[in-house]
């Protein structure tokens, strides 16, 4: 697998945010059947180096097939601490699902996060996604002070994991 740093607008990740946020609708459906992707407001400009960054992975004929981004945050009214990083868009195509790449990119937005000086990645997820709580926890993750956008909602989960050591 190829792993590149790319913009949040590249067409590829356009195309994976757009399948990562048709599984967000799908597990988070409401009575009606209706649901919605992440509403958490993104720019290009928040993954751009040295204040963040945004990978894709592709496969060996080309294809994109897992994402992943950490942003800054800084302490403010959403509960974010000074020197956070934080995740957002890992995302992995069903196909290619069983392979560590979801992994592979966590480790290295852990590692880019940690060498632009910040202190804690931090990340938010639900209690539909059963997968990326046991992938989080599984790499040292642990939950934290809900924050965010969806600090409210009842199946919220926040963890964090420090990026540097004394």
């Amino acid at each position: 697998m190829d792993i590149r740093s790319t913009s949040f607008d590249h067409p590829d990740a356009v195309k994976l945010n757009d399948a990562v946020q048709l599984e967000y609708a799908e597990r988070y459906a409401d009575d009606d059947g209706d649901g919605e992707g992440d509403l958490t407001p993104l720019a290009p400009s928040m993954f751009a180096p040295p204040q963040g960054l945004y990978l894709i992975a592709y496969d060996p004929q080309g294809r994109p097939v897992a994402t992943g981004g950490w942003r800054t945050q800084e302490a403010n009214d959403e509960g974010y601490s000074d020197g956070d990083a934080e995740l957002k868009r890992m995302y992995v195509v069903p196909e290619a699902r069983g392979l560590g790449l979801a992994r592979r990119i966590l480790a290295a937005l852990e590692a880019d996060a940690r060498a632009a000086g910040r202190t804690r990645m931090v990340l938010e997820t639900g209690t539909a996604q059963p997968e990326a709580i046991a992938l989080y926890t599984s790499s040292g993750y642990e939950p934290c002070a809900k924050f965010g956008y969806y600090r409210d909602y009842p199946n919220s989960r926040c963890f964090a994991k420090a990026l540097q050591t004394n």
